[in-house]
């Protein structure tokens, strides 16, 4: 069973910048998708940045030109640069995984790995 441990989080202020990290527990061979998503209190979970194994990149609309989502293709480590972060950022922030080809950043389903994740918070 692969884990997924993720880092990084935080408080900070708005305008802020984070970065996110996550690692497997263990060697893992290459997953076919890679994402970051969120959840705030009385939300659902929400896709935020995914990359596929080929090096497309999907962001939700509300991140673009402000994230940055890359991996260590040797370990498959996973990393979101957040800058000028708004409070409607905070949110616990999860690391995810997937061996399927339905894996995309609106299909949650279709990922099997998770990390417990990492909190972040923005004040205004």
């Amino acid at each position: 069973q692969v884990q997924l441990v993720e880092s990084g989080g935080g408080s900070v202020q708005a305008g802020g910048s984070l970065r996110l990290s996550c690692a497997p527990s263990r060697s893992i061979t290459r997953p076919y998708c890679m994402g970051w998503f969120r959840q705030a209190p009385g939300k659902e979970r929400e896709g935020v940045a995914s990359i596929h194994y080929g090096g497309t990149t999907e962001y939700a609309d509300s991140v673009k030109g402000r994230f940055t989502i890359s991996t260590d293709n040797a370990n498959f480590t996973l990393a979101l640069e957040m800058n000028n972060l708004e409070p409607e950022d905070t949110a616990m922030y999860y690391c995810a995984a997937s061996y399927r080809a339905t894996a995309t950043l609106r299909t949650i389903g279709a990922f099997d790995y998770w990390g417990q994740g990492t909190q972040v918070t923005v004040s205004s």
